[in-house]
């Protein structure tokens, strides 16, 4: 009897004594298996529970929270929580990756920077820190930290995002040889990446060298015949060499995939333009503007059509609009001032055509047309100096490549050297083929020389072929070679709602059939 109350005491004073601290981890598989099953409420509801028994302490919990926050758009939300994980274990190099990548997410690149550089002397061997840092330096504009960087990361793990993320660099810089070694590098490593091959072929396309170019693209469509920028960047080659059918036939294909897509529009605009299709040019231009509004490649090709079918003023409107967003492209203030003389606006094509001259220095056809406009309007001063400053560039031209002249604008240049009293032969020296005039003329006075003052726009005619050829004026009445290199293509359109091949070719069959009525 007397022991037994003793016991008793014993084993009361043991149970309390009992220190009852929660398990902070006991839910955490259960969290995990709602997360990767994209089961966020209920995975909330979990993290809630598990963070109010724990008192905020379960690392894991607000981890994921994180994770979901950032997955729903509450950025700032997600960073303050990832701020917490690194106080709660500050020796772990995944939490400051997170704090960095929301940090870059929110835009504040020199916070990430700070950020990526703790965690890398955490983890010296984690390739996806020194990526990241490349891309913070790339936003940064410091682009010689973001090679030393990238390179970093491929010494210590070879990645196509990371082959990309340096070509771009190279890009950027304007240095097109060594982003096509890099990119033939990155395909060395990795064959199949159609994005790799697009983009490959589509550097080899802007330099010319249609064979690689193609080569690099139909590997690309071997491993994904869908791949629509393969597809538009062929048919922009195809389109390029005057296969204007075969062409149409590759963008019927995109217009599947991508119908909401401005350079598709576009090319299929130009297509029409080249088959003399111009209402068809004209439609499939607008829904293009329609949906690039602010592309000056766009409004450009609708002057350049608007000019072929003497709509003068409408011409006007949008090469004045492309000049607003480009306006250091002489060619532009050239069809501009066709434009003008048309109107009747003698003076402001002057203005025009001078800034052109200032702006364009190797296109003869900028010096010619201000030449005859000069002379027509009884300049012969100032249209013999440009005259032989069109000399100057055509010599230029044929040294520095044999390129091929238009015969109109041979012809035309013949007769304004008889007219200036300089010779008929002083540049070109081989016969020409008599060719008609198929715009007005720009000036109403009569000369003595001719019946009819001489034909000021000399820009039109032959179609511009694509979109990689917006810097190639190949002209009717008065058109040159390619004579400066084309810019890169604009394939960069995003994928909307699918539509229906029917609904997608509506609006160029719609324009055919206006045509042909």
């Amino acid at each position: 009897r007397t022991e037994h109350p003793a016991s008793l005491d014993s084993e009361q004073g043991r149970v309390k004594k009992t220190p009852e601290f929660p398990i902070l981890e006991k839910q955490n598989w259960l969290i995990h298996l709602h997360y990767v099953r994209k089961d966020y409420e209920a995975c909330k509801a979990v993290i809630k529970e598990q963070l109010q028994e724990t008192q905020g302490l379960c690392e894991y919990a607000i981890y994921v929270q994180a994770l979901i926050f950032r997955l729903e758009g509450h950025i700032q939300e997600s960073l303050e929580l990832f701020q917490t994980c690194a106080i709660l274990s500050p020796q772990s190099a995944d939490n400051l990756k997170q704090v960095a990548r929301s940090l870059f997410l929110l835009g504040k690149h020199k916070a990430a920077v700070e950020v990526y550089n703790e965690a890398a002397k955490l983890n010296q061997k984690d390739w996806e820190i020194w990526h990241n840092l490349g891309v913070c330096y790339i936003y940064l504009k410091q682009f010689n930290k973001a090679q030393e960087q990238l390179h970093n990361a491929l010494q210590l793990s070879r990645h196509d995002l990371t082959y990309i993320m340096l070509g771009k660099i190279h890009l950027l810089e304007g240095d097109l040889d060594k982003a096509i070694e890099i990119y033939k590098k990155a395909v060395e490593f990795s064959p199949e990446n159609t994005e790799l091959l697009t983009t490959l072929g589509l550097l080899y396309l802007q330099l010319g060298v249609y064979q690689k170019a193609f080569e690099h693209l139909g590997n690309a469509l071997t491993y994904d015949p869908t791949n629509y920028k393969a597809i538009l960047a062929a048919g922009s080659m195809m389109q390029t060499h005057g296969d204007f059918d075969v062409a149409l036939t590759k963008y019927r294909v995109v217009a599947c995939a991508v119908p909401e897509s401005p350079p598709l529009w576009n090319n299929i605009g130009m297509c029409f333009f080249g088959k003399k299709k111009y209402v068809a040019a004209i439609s499939c231009l607008k829904r293009a503007n329609y949906l690039a509004p602010f592309n000056w490649k766009i409004l450009y090709n609708l002057g350049l059509v608007h000019l072929t079918m003497q709509q003068y003023a409408s011409a006007f409107h949008f090469l004045s609009a492309a000049i607003n967003f480009q306006p250091k492209m002489g060619e532009l203030y050239m069809l501009l001032a066709v434009a003008l003389t048309n109107l009747e606006d003698v003076e402001n094509a002057k203005r025009a055509y001078a800034e052109a001259v200032l702006l364009d220095k190797c296109n003869p056809l900028v010096n010619l047309n201000y030449a005859v406009l000069l002379y027509n309007q009884g300049e012969k001063r100032g249209a013999l100096a440009q005259y032989q400053e069109m000399e100057k560039k055509v010599n230029l031209v044929k040294h520095s490549s044999s390129l091929e002249f238009d015969s109109e604008m041979v012809e035309m240049a013949q007769k304004l050297g008889a007219a200036l009293q300089v010779g008929e032969a002083l540049v070109w020296t081989k016969p020409v083929k008599d060719s008609k005039s198929k715009h007005r003329t720009c000036s109403t006075s009569k000369l003595a020389v001719f019946q009819q003052p001489l034909g000021s726009n000399q820009a039109l005619g032959q179609a511009m072929s694509s979109a990689a050829a917006y810097r190639k004026l190949t002209t009717g009445a008065g058109g040159t070679s390619q004579l400066t290199k084309p810019p890169s293509l604009p394939l960069e359109p995003e994928p909307t709602v699918t539509a229906s091949s029917a609904d997608t070719t509506l609006a160029t069959e719609a324009s055919e059939q206006i045509r042909e009525k």
